[in-house]
């Protein structure tokens, strides 16, 4: 494809930037030991991130990546494991490698970048921080920023409305179909990445214009300066 030029970048969270399952791993497995409930293990959060932490909640409960549970034990598990992530928000996550020469070299050629995530502020402020990413980003759309979260658009559109910018030739960085979906809605491209969480499967089903192993591989889609 053409290398691309476009007028501002959106990037996902959890599972682009960082990943970050390992804390919300210990987060479930000691929300569901208060509950009296089986731990579910890394393996299976891996399938059910990316929608939000009570989403994930929700999924843990019932040990599915679809379906409800009782609202009382919603109800009950909930504060539990927000007080939990409180205060294990970045223990275990780590930054992937490469996204921070990916972001530096985006930023070097001209490029304005934002974060977007379903991720609450309340967790998404003090993870970017701890994890020495926050200050790359002039804006921060976070999963109750808006009334909506992705796969809807709005995020994407809110986003681009605090930078001043249209939506024409926007780019979204993301891993999951949510994110796809939303970029799709929006009117951007979507670059994603093959690491992140994508609920079992492969983001390449969902067409996105580019697929990455590491944000390095920027420059071989990316117009830079002259």
């Amino acid at each position: 494809m053409e290398k691309l030029q476009p007028s501002f970048v959106l990037i996902d969270l959890d599972g682009t930037l960082v990943d970050s399952v390992p804390d919300l791993t210990y987060c479930v497995d000691e929300m569901m030991k208060q509950l009296d409930m089986p731990v579910r293990g890394e393996a299976s959060v891996r399938q059910w991130v990316g929608n939000g932490v009570e989403r994930l909640v929700e999924r843990a409960l019932i040990n599915s990546v679809d379906g409800e549970p009782e609202p009382e034990l919603f109800a009950k598990a909930i504060p539990i494991f927000k007080e939990l992530y409180a205060v294990n928000n970045s223990q275990r996550s780590c930054v992937y490698d490469g996204v921070v020469e990916g972001i530096e070299w985006m930023q070097a050629q001209g490029y304005r970048v934002a974060c977007v995530t379903n991720k609450a502020e309340a967790f998404t402020i003090p993870l970017l921080k701890d994890k020495g990413l926050f200050d790359y980003f002039e804006v921060i759309v976070s999963g109750d920023t808006c009334e909506k979260k992705k796969p809807d658009p709005m995020p994407l559109h809110h986003a681009a409305k605090l930078l001043g910018e249209s939506a024409e030739n926007a780019l979204m960085i993301g891993d999951s179909k949510s994110d796809v979906k939303a970029a799709r809605a929006a009117g951007f491209h979507i670059f994603a990445m093959t690491y992140g969480y994508n609920h079992g499967e492969d983001i390449r089903d969902y067409n996105p214009d580019v697929i990455m192993d590491s944000f390095t591989e920027l420059p071989n889609y990316l117009v830079a300066k002259a």
